[in-house]
């Protein structure tokens, strides 16, 4: 078999660390560097593996008086198995379990952003672990907030603006009662705009793209006595999302938004002053949006995605039948 990069890497660090040319702290440093390395826009599943392996022996290399490699090992080996894409929570628990061994040592020897970035890695786990009844929205939330008082959005606008979307989506997520629910989705709200008062269109665009998709989404489902106001708002922000989501670049992410703009327009009346006069002309430019993202969905096997707009063709359909 044809090594991969994968396995002359994970070879070249073993080979690496039998050698007596180097100290025991310079072979876990290696390792650490080696897997990091690998886990860094990894291109198959087996490179995470790897580097989970190359972690594991950083851990068994680790002498008592070294406790800062020890933690980095966990740190980054918690990264590499919560990217791993399995089924079931088992690889979540392992994550879980190396951030929350991993954090007091790097409170205690490592920076405060070496410490946010793992309470914020430890967030996204139990976000994950939620729907597997292995930890609370509130846990997730209450380690974002920890990162947040480090990555603030002066000083680090992308990690600020990442956490404030984290944030907003477990809001919307918490299991509140109705009475609670128009809080929850305002706070969502705020959580975003928070974030793009730091985000910018040019200096970060992925984010700033994400962060108004997410808002736009917020605002067309918020609670409101203003509901038009709120989805033309949800419109403009679409809009600004699609600046930088285009069906060349980021097809899925492209079929997602345009999908999402159809909703609003679905509920949408064409003349808001007059919306006794109905919303054909919206209803149309919906059908179009929808069936262009049901064509990219299908090309890209998002197959439950392809089903959604399916049954939203009908509906449009059913619409504008009656309209005529």
């Amino acid at each position: 078999m044809t090594p991969t990069i994968s396995d002359t890497n994970v070879k070249a660090a073993l080979a690496a660390i039998e050698s007596d040319m180097a100290t025991v702290s310079e072979k876990i440093e290696m390792l650490i560097e080696m897997a990091a390395g690998l886990q860094n826009k990894p291109k198959t599943p087996q490179q995470l593996e790897d580097a989970v392996f190359l972690y594991r022996r950083g851990l068994e290399l680790c002498p008592p008086d070294y406790p800062l490699l020890r933690a980095r090992c966990l740190s980054g080996m918690g990264t590499a198995l919560r990217t791993i894409p399995y089924e079931g929570p088992n690889v979540l628990l392992e994550a879980k379990t190396a951030y929350e061994t991993a954090l007091p040592i790097l409170e205690e020897y490592a920076s405060p952003e070496e410490v946010a970035e793992t309470q914020m890695n430890l967030g996204v786990v139990l976000q994950g672990l939620v729907g597997f009844n292995q930890a609370t929205m509130q846990e997730a939330i209450q380690a974002y907030q920890k990162a947040v008082r480090v990555f603030t959005g002066e000083s680090y606008p992308q990690e600020y603006a990442i956490l404030q979307n984290n944030i907003a989506i477990a809001y919307l997520s918490l299991p509140l009662s109705p009475e609670k629910d128009k809080m929850r989705q305002g706070m969502a709200v705020q959580s975003f705009e928070a974030a793009l008062e730091w985000v910018t269109l040019i200096d970060h665009p992925t984010e700033y793209a994400m962060l108004q998709n997410n808002l736009a989404n917020a605002l067309q489902y918020l609670s409101s006595t203003h509901p038009i106001e709120n989805n033309l708002k949800a419109l403009a922000a679409y809009d600004e999302a699609l600046k930088v989501r285009n069906a060349q670049d980021m097809p899925i992410e492209y079929a997602n938004t345009i999908a999402n703009k159809a909703n609003v327009l679905f509920n949408l009346p064409d003349d808001v002053e007059h919306p006794q006069f109905g919303n054909a002309n919206n209803l149309r430019q919906a059908q179009s949006y929808y069936q262009e993202a049901q064509k990219i969905f299908r090309d890209y096997g998002q197959v439950e995605r392809s089903n959604i707009v399916a049954e939203m063709l009908q509906d449009i359909a059913k619409e504008l039948s009656a309209l005529t």
